[in-house]
């Protein structure tokens, strides 16, 4: 089923300019399939134009996390691996999915050249690995992951929303009871 774009009428919200409404939750992931879930649960409610900004060391879940998206988006690809040496894979699915990976990135001033701004700003769900090295490129309205070591399989997720739509994914997260919540802060 398709459903309208963000910011179309019907979609979970009409992102107005300037909208700060925001929210953060902490979530405890307690094995690599609690991430995936996650990913997948986000990728079922997307309806096209949302960013999520994921940061976090080497194998912490980032790749993960997009790989339950992309089943969410219900892409048929079965290897959804990291583009850290082309920068950007594309996957067709429900909506399509871009999955970009600023590793290689050493200043935020060179990713002006790349263009990125046609899949942040498209009609797919676009996740950005590594986006602490090009924050100030990425749109303010957007749903932030930080993730953090907790243990050999454990995580920490902190997850910080921009915007009606994605502080309204985290109010379903919160109501779903499928995750531990260790925190949260409106």
């Amino acid at each position: 089923m398709l459903r309208p774009r963000l910011g179309e009428e019907g979609s979970m919200a009409s992102p107005a300019a300037g909208d700060q409404t925001e929210a953060r939750l902490l979530l405890w992931s307690d094995r690599t399939e609690s991430t995936l879930a996650l990913g997948e649960w986000i990728g079922k409610e997307a309806v096209g134009g949302e960013v999520l900004a994921l940061i976090g060391p080497l194998g912490a879940g980032k790749t993960r996390f997009v790989q339950g998206l992309a089943k969410g988006l219900e892409v048929a690809e079965r290897y959804i691996t990291s583009p850290t040496f082309i920068l950007l894979q594309s996957y067709e699915g429900r909506l399509p999915l871009y999955h970009i990976d600023l590793y290689r990135i050493e200043k935020e001033t060179e990713m002006e050249p790349l263009g990125l701004e046609e899949f942040l700003e498209g009609n797919g769900v676009t996740a950005v690995e590594w986006a602490d090295k090009g924050l100030n490129t990425l749109p303010p309205a957007r749903l932030t992951i930080t993730f953090r070591y907790a243990g050999e399989e454990q995580r920490e997720l902190h997850l910080r929303a921009a915007g009606a739509p994605y502080t309204e994914w985290l109010r379903k997260i919160r109501e779903s009871g499928r995750w531990k919540i260790l925190d949260e802060k409106n």
